[in-house]
């Protein structure tokens, strides 16, 4: 999950080891395959694992292989996707990222979220999510519980945050210190290969995280985290919205269409199981993606987390997802972003108007 023009931090076995930053869409078409890829996806590398039109599914990660993930490893496991007549094909993450490589046809379908998109359109390209798992935020800023000196996100002021320099994210992180009463003011480092290192050398005093990923590893292993939600904090909206997202050219083309459907509706099925058998639905993952070496202690705590917490059905306990966007809180958050400058044309220049929610998601394939 991203944000839109997004340069990412290091990634570690397992997961992010930070909120991912974002980095400034582009056309190019440079897609490196990514070690963490499970081996027990059937996956190639480039152009040439595309699947084949009206018969697979090309499927792009966003990071290497996670909870957010799990539904669609089970959905293969089970028989999902066989049973709906579709063959998926899970595809690493590029370096060119998930939304780039979708808009370039490297991959049919990718993982991303709403927010992404509408950085990515507002500067030419045409991607509609179609799916979404992300009900609650679920991201989180912190610094380590041992700094004592930063009580609220006013204490952020003067600090350095562990950042690539996202727009989005600044919008938020000021917007924080100002309504706890400080000026917004800060500085910026840029991450190791692990935000918790950059945090732990020093180099930085507060980051963004995932509180169903690296919270839980904060949890289990350490260091432990002091975290702020943003909404407390004056952030208005859900900018977690995630899940798939396509580009509206390759829709054109009802075969694809009717492809992408059977993947949806299978991979709500995945989604559903595992809220329902959370401790299978992680070994599972576990299983289907060993060279990720995610430690299934995480994996089961993600997940026990995720469905206690209602993080993706919008309710706790529940096990079943609704596979919907939120409109009111997309575009809530939407409207704060583009009151906060962050989103550009294509010519560097600032929108009129803010992206609308409703541009940007479907809900065809779902129902």
């Amino acid at each position: 999950m991203r944000m839109s023009t997004r340069k990412r931090t290091g990634a570690k076995a397992g997961g992010r080891t930070g909120l991912l930053q974002s980095r400034r869409p582009g056309r190019a078409v440079a897609v490196i395959c990514s070690l963490a890829l499970a081996v027990g996806a059937l996956a190639g590398c480039g152009a040439g694992a595309k699947a084949q039109d009206g018969e697979d599914i090309s499927f792009m990660l966003d990071w290497t292989p996670n909870t957010n993930h799990v539904g669609i490893y089970t959905a293969q496991r089970q028989g999902y996707y066989k049973q709906a007549g579709v063959s998926v094909k899970i595809l690493p993450t590029a370096q060119a990222g998930a939304e780039t490589s979708v808009e370039n046809g490297v991959a049919d379908v990718g993982f991303s979220k709403l927010s992404n998109l509408a950085a990515f359109n507002a500067q030419g390209a045409d991607l509609r999510q179609v799916f979404d798992i992300g009900q609650k935020p679920i991201g989180r800023w912190c610094s380590l519980a041992s700094r004592t000196d930063i009580k609220t996100p006013k204490d952020f002021d003067g600090k350095t945050f562990v950042s690539f320099g996202s727009a989005e994210q600044t919008a938020v992180v000021k917007q924080m210190i100002k309504n706890a009463g400080g000026q917004g003011d800060f500085q910026r480092a840029t991450s190791g290969t692990s935000t918790f290192a950059t945090l732990t050398s020093g180099k930085g005093d507060f980051a963004g995280f995932y509180v169903t990923w690296e919270g839980v590893q904060a949890d289990l292993k350490g260091p432990k985290l002091h975290c702020f939600v943003q909404s407390d904090w004056g952030v208005p909206g859900n900018p977690d919205q995630i899940g798939f997202v396509v580009s509206s050219n390759w829709l054109k083309q009802e075969s694809h269409r009717q492809a992408l459907r059977r993947f949806v509706q299978a991979s709500k099925r995945g989604y559903d199981w595992a809220l329902a058998h959370p401790d299978q639905a992680a070994d599972i993952l576990v299983e289907q993606a060993p060279a990720a070496r995610i430690d299934p202690q995480q994996a089961r705590a993600s997940m026990e987390r995720i469905v206690k917490e209602g993080y993706w059905t919008g309710q706790p306990g529940a096990t079943t997802l609704p596979g919907t966007v939120d409109m009111g809180q997309a575009q809530t958050y939407l409207d704060f972003q583009q009151t906060a400058g962050s989103y550009q044309d294509g010519k560097g220049g600032k929108l009129k108007r803010a992206p609308q929610a409703k541009d940007l998601w479907t809900d065809e394939f779902v129902k």
